[in-house]
Formats: C-alpha cells, sequence, structure tokens
C-alpha cells in the first residue's frame, strides 16, 4: 500500500515538472515572439482591423476583428465579453459581446465586435485635438472577459490593447446635386454628385463602390463604379456617381420636382471599400457603408 502511495507521488511530482517545463518553454516562446503575457500564460488578443459599417448624422457603426490567441494546455471558453474604447484617456463607446467565444488549446479565432460612436462626441474630441495642435492619438480598448473556467483561479480577465496612431477622421459624404437630367417615359438618366471631405493627412482611394436613389421611400435607381475614386488629403474631392432611373418611375418624378421639392424625401445609399497605399492593416481594405438623407430641395439644383 505504501509503495501505491510512493508510486502516485513520483507520478504527481514528474507530471507537475512537466508542466512546469511546457509552461515555462511556452512563456519564452511567448516572450521572444513579443507576446505580452505578463508573466503567465493567458489568452492573447490583437487588434487586426476595422470596417466602418454605417455612418449617419448621428452615429458611426463599426465592427472590430479581434483576433484571439490561446496558449494554455486547456481550451478557454468566455460567456460575455464587455469593451470599451478610449481615445486619449476618454471613453467614446462602451458595449457588450453576449456570444459564447470558444478557443481550443494551441488555437486562435477572430471574433467581430460591434461599436456603435456617438458622432458628437467624437467630433468634440477631435475638435479640442485639434485646437491643441495634436495629430495623433493613443487609442485603447479594454476588454473584460467573463470565465465559464477559471484561469489561474480567476473567473475574469482583463486585456488592455494600446496603439497610438494619426488622429483618424471618418470621412464625411456629402450630396452636392442631384441632376435628373430629361424626364423619360422609359428611362431617365441620373447624375448624383458627390464631395468627400477628408480631413486625414493621407489620401486614399474608394473601390468597388455601389449605390442607389431613393425617394419617397421607392427605389428608383441604382449602379457600380468599378473605377478607383482618389480621395486627396485635408481637401474636399467632388466625384460623379451616374445611374438610370428604373423603367416606369420617371412619371412620378415629375410632379413632385414641380411642385413639391421641400417635402419629397432622398436617400442616396453607397457602400465602397477604402484603400489606404501606405497599407495600414487597421484601415487597408476597410469597407464603408454610408446613407445620405435631405429633400429634393436640398439636392436638386436646377
Amino acid at each position: 500500500m505504501k509503495r501505491g502511495w510512493i508510486i502516485a507521488l513520483a507520478l504527481l511530482l514528474l507530471g507537475g515538472l512537466g508542466a512546469f517545463i511546457w509552461y515555462n518553454q511556452l512563456k519564452n516562446k511567448a516572450l521572444s515572439e513579443g507576446g505580452a503575457y505578463d508573466g503567465t500564460l493567458k489568452p492573447r488578443l490583437e487588434l487586426s482591423r476595422f470596417d466602418l459599417s454605417d455612418v449617419s448624422d448621428e452615429a458611426v457603426k463599426l465592427n472590430m476583428y479581434l483576433l484571439i490567441d490561446n496558449p494554455l494546455p486547456v481550451s478557454f471558453t468566455a460567456k460575455k465579453v464587455d469593451y470599451t474604447i478610449f481615445i486619449n484617456n476618454e471613453e467614446v463607446m462602451k458595449s457588450a459581446y453576449e456570444k459564447t467565444i470558444s478557443v481550443k488549446s494551441q488555437d486562435s479565432t477572430l471574433v467581430t465586435l460591434p461599436a456603435r460612436l456617438e458622432v458628437k462626441k467624437l467630433t468634440s474630441l477631435l475638435k479640442r485635438l485639434e485646437a491643441k495642435g495634436i495629430d495623433s492619438a493613443d487609442y485603447r480598448v479594454v476588454s473584460i472577459f467573463a470565465l465559464d473556467v477559471p484561469i489561474a483561479g480567476e473567473r475574469t480577465f482583463t486585456n488592455t490593447l494600446s496603439k497610438r496612431m494619426p488622429a483618424y477622421h471618418i470621412p464625411e459624404f456629402k450630396i452636392i446635386d442631384i441632376d435628373l437630367g430629361k424626364l423619360g417615359l422609359k428611362t431617365t438618366d441620373v447624375a448624383a454628385k458627390i464631395e468627400c471631405r477628408n480631413k486625414n493627412k493621407f489620401p486614399f482611394e474608394i473601390r468597388d463602390t455601389h449605390y442607389s436613389v431613393t425617394i419617397d421611400g421607392k427605389p428608383i435607381a441604382e449602379g457600380d463604379q468599378p473605377q478607383p475614386i482618389r480621395i486627396r488629403a485635408q481637401a474636399n474631392t467632388p466625384f460623379v456617381l451616374p445611374t438610370t432611373v428604373k423603367p416606369g418611375q420617371s412619371l412620378g418624378l415629375l410632379p413632385k420636382m414641380l411642385f413639391n421639392k421641400k417635402d419629397t424625401k432622398v436617400e442616396v445609399a453607397f457602400r465602397c471599400k477604402m484603400i489606404d497605399r501606405s497599407k495600414n492593416p487597421m484601415f487597408d481594405g476597410s469597407k464603408f457603408v454610408s446613407t445620405i438623407r435631405g429633400t429634393l430641395a436640398d439636392f436638386v439644383k436646377k
């Protein structure tokens, strides 16, 4: 009986020694690769990029793509993630991801975290930075994971991602004019003149542009612009999106144009891909979706 206890104790010690050696090997490897583990093994996070999914006068909706790497010998499962975005230590957004996240041992996964930033708050912050002559900012994302199984005795763990980058201004798109051309019985050519205001110090291109025009809640036209459109740095760049009114929709526009411009609502929705020539991974290839709203009186100048 005593011999059995001795064998069991020896196996336990060997197992503990093996785990210690394995742990240190992983930790040393992580440190040599620049992993921020703070002397312990825990999931590592990296913010790879973001997509602007919708831009309006009230809010900017975006998706953050978070890479989670699990160096642990067991699977990592979190039932909830609370996350907060700070710019220069000022909170600009707070939200929660309610879906379960599971990452197998020695594996990684990409999680999409939605975010909604209030334009008023974001604009106010950027104006204060401009007034101080500050053209860069500290971006910080704090994530708190609620774990199903404790890691090192803890039911939660907090991760902070920080990076100093140029102060990023959301590009502003507005309609300068909508030229309806000659109203025909079959088709009518429409040209929407758009202006992009880019306050950033870097130019970019928009590609794979798709757009649609809706008047009084009825979609009347849509089109595509396959050619890239170059947006200048710190400038207003005009460009034209041509399209054709759908058959049968032209006649209904005439009385609105003649007698009811100010009460006829107009929406121009477009989506595109933003290309940064400097290949900034946080920005290059990001999707941009925006809807510009107004009335015929606002947009049709003729």
